[in-house]
């Protein structure tokens, strides 16, 4: 297996043509600069050292690397994705045991192809064959964005609260970055809440005792509403969503992720690839058809929710890694605003990861995640998609 992931690399690598970071500054001047936070600054440059931010301003002088007219932004952040999830070499959905080594390589190619699109920074949340992909790239031996992990899942209705804590314990002595939580069935048996209050309460609570965030998958009002009675951290999907439930978490301060963009439409895109595995059926596919044409009455009432914070997640998974714009441009179409869109994957989104003072703003003292895209995603929200530079901590991946 290290065989293989040394040879990944290396091959990555001669791809890439990465640039170190070094002490020497080097500065990207771009036709426009968009912060993060709302800010816009015209005919920019962004000095960069040793990995970080130095400056923002108005460009001068001759830069290390002139974009042109290209836009510069924060590196994007999508806080919900399953790195691993691939298909087969049948073109199937890979659910069940495979070698280690392959499903290595499958998640090392999903990170390649992700960071590719200008995402430097995604949170990955039920595997716990995460762990080796993210220390690999933290270890700056392997191309890929950021991960943080939740390592696996508290989704068993039938655990006592006892249980959940004793499980979660254990999460955060293996390593993981958050806790992933089932609140309610996946929309394919209804999303009907699975857990009680006392156990939400349990989950997000010892998340909590233990340094860790929540994050709380919940398609249903109730369980929705349960998720923000826990104060637990973001919830996820909400597809059954009411204005109460949206008020309720407004009010209570949690993070929402209503993932329209990207996930339902790949499933239905890659039907004969998933039909007939688990509860990937006949009738679980009409159902997520049905939540799809739900989608704009959801986000037209989340949107009209003061004060509720959106934050930007796909729910990537086989066969949507790399394509992670397409929910940003989704919501901008559904009646979001570009600037908010853009807020919601980068600034918000590090916010929520507890990262808010380190990337998803391009300012001094901010790690340098820098992309740039061809055109102004302000007027063209689809230049999200048109990613022509990569830079993760200073190093320059694509350009």
């Amino acid at each position: 297996m290290k065989k293989i992931l040394l040879f990944a690399c290396v091959v990555l690598a001669a791809g890439v043509n990465a640039q170190q970071p070094n002490s020497i500054a080097t500065t990207v001047r771009a036709g426009r600069v968009i912060d993060g936070r709302g800010g816009v600054t015209n005919n920019a440059t962004v000095t960069i050292r040793d990995g970080k931010i130095v400056s923002v301003g108005s460009a001068s002088g001759t830069p290390t690397i002139d974009l042109g007219n290209l836009t510069l932004m924060p590196g994007f952040i999508d806080t919900h994705v399953h790195i691993g999830w691939h298909f087969d070499d049948k073109g199937r959905y890979q659910s069940g045991q495979e070698p280690p080594e392959q499903a290595a390589l499958y998640g090392a190619e999903n990170a390649w192809v992700t960071l590719m699109a200008g995402f430097t920074t995604v949170q990955s949340v039920g595997a716990a064959s995460d762990k080796p992909l993210r220390d690999a790239i933290n270890r700056g031996v392997l191309p890929g964005p950021r991960i943080l992990t939740s390592l696996g899942q508290i989704s068993n209705a039938k655990w006592t609260v006892d249980q959940i804590r004793e499980d979660i314990r254990r999460k955060k002595a293996d390593g993981a970055d958050l806790i992933k939580i089932f609140a309610s069935a996946s929309i394919r048996d209804g999303g009907v809440p699975t857990l009680s209050q006392e156990q939400v309460d349990a989950a997000c609570g010892e998340a909590r005792n233990q340094g860790l965030r929540s994050m709380v998958h919940a398609h249903s009002p109730e369980s929705m509403m349960r998720a923000a009675r826990a104060r637990c951290t973001v919830v996820e999907h909400g597809g059954l969503a009411t204005a109460e439930a949206l008020k309720v978490l407004a009010d209570a301060g949690v993070y929402f992720d209503p993932n329209i963009g990207l996930v339902t439409q790949n499933y239905i895109e890659n039907k004969a690839r998933f039909l007939g595995i688990g509860n990937y059926t006949e009738e679980g596919f009409a159902s997520m058809e049905k939540a799809l044409g739900l989608k704009d009455r959801m986000f037209s009432a989340a949107l009209k929710t003061p004060n509720l914070k959106m934050v930007m997640g796909t729910d990537a998974v086989a066969g949507a890694h790399g394509q992670n714009a397409r929910e940003p441009i989704e919501r901008v179409r559904s009646g979001q605003t570009p600037l908010a869109a853009i807020t919601g994957m980068t600034w918000l989104a590090a916010e929520s990861m507890g990262l808010g003072t380190a990337i998803g703003t391009l300012a001094p003292g901010f790690n340098a995640d820098i992309v740039a895209v061809e055109g102004d995603p302000r007027v063209d929200i689809n230049a999200l998609q048109r990613v022509r530079f990569v830079m993760k901590n200073g190093m320059v991946y694509k350009r």
